[in-house]
């Protein structure tokens, strides 16, 4: 079983979090789930919230359904560039 204490994220990292909400951009995240299986998906996020003392990114899929990442679960985040 995995530790379920949440760690809290840098500053920086929250900030960026926010600036891709503010500006709508799709972000390719690698995450652990709640089985502690790494996951890599295209996601927008839209929101983030606290719950229990944890904080979570929300996000769509590119098929529009909503899912909520931890954010100490989250690895790597890198904004998709349209060039």
């Amino acid at each position: 079983m995995t530790n379920d204490t949440y760690i809290p994220v840098s500053c920086e990292r929250h900030s960026e979090y926010e600036l891709a909400i503010m500006h709508k951009q799709t972000l390719v995240i690698t995450w652990n789930d709640e089985q502690d299986k790494t996951r890599h998906q295209q996601l927008m996020p839209y929101n983030i919230v606290t719950e229990q003392k944890a904080e979570y990114l929300l996000v769509k899929n590119i098929h529009g359904e909503n899912k909520k990442i931890r954010l100490d679960k989250i690895i790597e985040a890198h904004p998709i560039t349209n060039e």
